[in-house]
């Protein structure tokens, strides 16, 4: 997949605790949000370049929860599996989600990810705002190369949001 992208998501550490992701997109806020909620869409998106979604769950309602799997491809060593989890805690629709997230191979560096979706002239402004317990997860999340793979990602969304026209 070629992705087509209006510009990278900038990532800043505002807080010994706190990840700030922002990224802008061509496309409206309700595209974008219906491509970061809908299972069949975070398929095509979520992985990046990094392998293949094999399960994306979202049961989209306070309390609900959310679980994405997927096949890591990484070129010379065998494929593994990786895993998120959370629960959401906050929804308005094509607006904002506050939710839990898990790494399933670190459950207890979970954080509180606060997305906001804002737009102007049919673009949206993308923010993430990942709160952690400690200053060693925020750290280890930043540290565990995720940035690489999250701008991959919010490529591919950038590109299914736009195919949703």
């Amino acid at each position: 997949m070629v992705a087509v992208t209006s510009n990278s998501a900038v990532v800043t550490l505002p807080s010994d605790t706190q990840i700030l992701i922002t990224r802008e997109f061509d496309a409206p806020k309700h595209l974008v949000f219906r491509a970061w909620t809908t299972p069949e869409l975070i398929k095509r998106w979520w992985s990046g370049d990094r392998g293949e979604v094999t399960l994306a769950e979202v049961d989209l309602r306070v309390g609900g929860t959310w679980r994405y799997v997927m096949t890591v491809d990484c070129g010379d060593l065998p494929p593994f599996e990786t895993a998120f989890h959370g629960e959401f805690h906050e929804i308005v629709p094509n607006e904002r989600i506050v939710s839990t997230e898990v790494f399933e191979g670190m459950p207890d560096a979970h954080a509180v990810d606060t997305i906001t979706f804002t737009e102007q002239d049919g673009r949206t402004t993308l923010t993430i705002l990942v709160q952690h317990e400690s200053k060693e997860h925020r750290d280890g999340h930043v540290e565990s190369g995720m940035e690489a793979g999250m701008q991959e990602s919010m490529n591919h969304l950038e590109e299914v949001a736009r195919s949703l026209r």
